[in-house]
């Protein structure tokens, strides 16, 4: 069976003339070997008019069904998520399943003609766009799980794995056994069995990310450095492209159209991360460049407002070094005490030795929801509510939460937020403070410039209410429209989905290097996201990055901006393999042979 011929214009189809709308040879290839994947049971499309073409695909992992051929739909038939399913004649049934693809761009018009286009190929648009949505109901579906193991038969898999290991108190190590490990407490997880599973298609997600087909070293590319930084899926690149096609202008101070689109782009994202987090209002939402940058302003603002002498700044023994140093350059300059909170052997806060912390003089309570270098989910909501109950404000630290759990920061009751877009497939240098109304109302500005400002002479300058009272200058706003975009893609999929998933693959990794004799776990906690670091005796941290880097895994190795919680545990690096939802249990097989042949010193790098 042969696919119909390329043609520079298009494909050509049995009658010889071009299918309108089709990609070219290069996409047309790729989407034959990769899209084309049905789910099990579903009806088989035809071509209306010939014979359906048969496509040959090589799936990794489980077997599914052959996949059925595309029918020829008109070009204007387009899916409103922006799905690559209804432009290529995919039944409904299928559109979940297969990546984004955009197709083409309405034609250009003359500069004294009116743009008037019918239906937008972006999913995008309806919000902050001159285009208009289609009225035609969405292609959406749930996609089905292939190939990731069920609660059941996880724990069986994961049983299989430790069979000849010998106990971890010979080698000197704690045991992780019995309910050491939180995918192991029944009472947390309950057993539900496969068909209670949300459905989840990880085959789908990996589509929708481009860089997942780079090769390193010669191997396919395994992003294990998630906590780090996230890769951005096609509908964020496309949302960037055509932002700078078609939108990109300063916002807010000018008459002409180009303003108007990239303002309505940007608040429409502002609208989106308010939406995301719960908040009560967009003018609580500021975007700044990150999560770092979110604190530091926090901290020159409120805190240089609100902290005085012999006040004191309660953070966890967690931190990352973003939620340490600007509170310690805020106490030194005001004769500040900073106060922590310990953890215990497996990384959890102690909760009764923080609330000793909390007395009259506390001003600021300061966390993170989820550590970069154990993993922990900090009781955040206790924690803010204990720091209320003295009369402290508290702020959290999502950067690493946001992306692995659905957050509501009115049900927090947190007085701040703050995370970064990285964190969650969206571009680099764009981040996000909510604050309060009233706080922020309250708060003066850091920075000064344009934007910010309602009103300025040389005797006096009126500045704008928040969110711009905080935006000096041109704020990064192609970025925060692609913010907006990955916020969208992770909402379309399901933090529910997300989080269950990422769960087994947290608990198929730590089972799995608990298993490698000389492996130690550093951070057992009882509730956990998705970060797994351990150290491996006789080898470097460093050692053990390179090892895995060869066969293409990309893994943090280091002290991950977080020396005081690993100096707790005795250590100053870690390797530290973190998940996304697009990750596979094959990819963690593959980091555990490499660590497995390193144990049994197998290929040890030169000392």
């Amino acid at each position: 069976m042969t696919i119909p011929t390329p043609t520079s214009k298009g494909v050509a189809g049995l009658s010889g003339a071009p299918f309108p709308g089709i990609p070219d040879e290069a996409t047309l290839g790729r989407l034959a070997s990769e899209f084309f994947r049905a789910l099990p049971g579903a009806p088989e499309p035809s071509f209306p008019s010939a014979p359906a073409p048969e496509l040959s695909l090589v799936q990794s992992g489980p077997s599914i069904a052959p996949a059925p051929a595309p029918a020829v739909v008109p070009p204007d038939r387009v899916d409103p998520v922006g799905g690559a399913g209804a432009e290529l004649g995919v039944p409904e049934a299928y559109a979940a399943a297969l990546p984004t693809v955009a197709p083409p761009q309405p034609p250009a018009v003359a500069d004294s003609a009116p743009v008037a286009v019918p239906g937008s190929p972006y999913y995008f648009i309806g919000e902050a766009s001159p285009y208009t949505a289609p009225a035609a109901p969405e292609n959406r579906i749930v996609a089905q799980s292939f190939g990731l193991p069920g609660e059941g038969e996880l724990r069986s898999l994961l049983d299989e794995i430790v069979v000849g290991r010998a106990p971890a108190e010979a080698q000197g190590q704690p045991a992780n056994t019995g309910g050491n490990f939180y995918f192991l407490d029944a009472a947390r997880i309950p057993d539900t069995g496969p068909a209670a599973r949300p459905p989840f298609d990880v085959n789908a997600v990996r589509r929708d990310f481009p860089i997942l087909n780079e090769r390193v070293n010669g191997k396919s590319l395994v992003w294990f450095d998630n906590a780090a930084t996230t890769h951005k899926p096609q509908a964020v690149i496309d949302r960037l492209a055509y932002f700078y096609a078609h939108e990109n202008s300063n916002i807010h101070r000018a008459a002409h159209e180009l303003a108007a689109r990239a303002t309505d782009a940007y608040e429409a994202a502002r609208s989106k991360v308010q939406r995301f987090l719960g908040a009560g209002s967009a003018d609580e939402i500021v975007f700044v460049r990150g999560a770092t940058e979110a604190i530091n302003l926090v901290a020159k603002t409120w805190g240089a407002q609100n902290v005085g002498e012999g006040d004191e700044i309660v953070v966890s023994h967690l931190e990352h070094h973003a939620n340490i140093v600007p509170w310690q350059q805020l106490a030194a300059e005001k004769g500040a005490k900073i106060r922590v909170i310990p953890v215990d052997d497996r990384g959890q806060v102690l909760l009764d030795e923080y609330r000793k912390l909390l007395n009259d003089r506390t001003k600021l309570v300061a966390v993170t929801q989820v550590s970069n270098a154990l993993g922990t989910i900090v009781p955040v909501k206790e924690i803010v509510a204990a720091a209320h109950g003295v009369g402290a404000k508290a702020l959290v630290d999502g950067a690493q939460s946001v992306s692995h759990l659905r957050v509501n920061v009115l049900a927090l009751d947190a007085d701040f937020f703050v995370f970064s877009g990285h964190k969650i497939f969206a571009p680099t240098g764009i981040g996000v403070v909510y604050g309060k109304k009233a706080l922020l109302e309250a708060m003066p500005p850091w920075q000064g410039g344009g934007n910010m400002i309602a009103d300025v002479s040389f005797e006096r300058t009126l500045f704008q209410p928040p969110p711009n009272k905080f935006e000096a200058g041109t704020g990064n706003i192609a970025d925060a429209v692609g913010l907006g975009a990955a916020l969208d893609y992770v909402e379309r999929i399901g933090l529910e989905n997300i989080a269950r998933y990422e769960h087994d693959l947290l608990a198929y990794a730590t089972r799995g290097l608990a298993a490698i004799p000389g492996v130690r776990l550093i951070g057992t906690a009882a509730d956990k996201a998705s970060v797994a670091s351990f150290v491996l005796a006789g080898y470097s941290t460093e050692e053990v990055g390179k090892a895995l880097n060869e066969e293409g895994i990309a893994v943090r190795s280091g002290h991950h901006c977080a020396q005081p919680i690993l100096r707790r545990f005795g250590v100053e690096a870690t390797v530290r393999p973190s998940f996304a939802f697009y990750n596979t249990c094959e990819e963690i097989d593959r980091l555990l042979a490499v660590v497995r042949r390193l144990a049994n010193g197998k290929g040890r790098a030169a000392a």
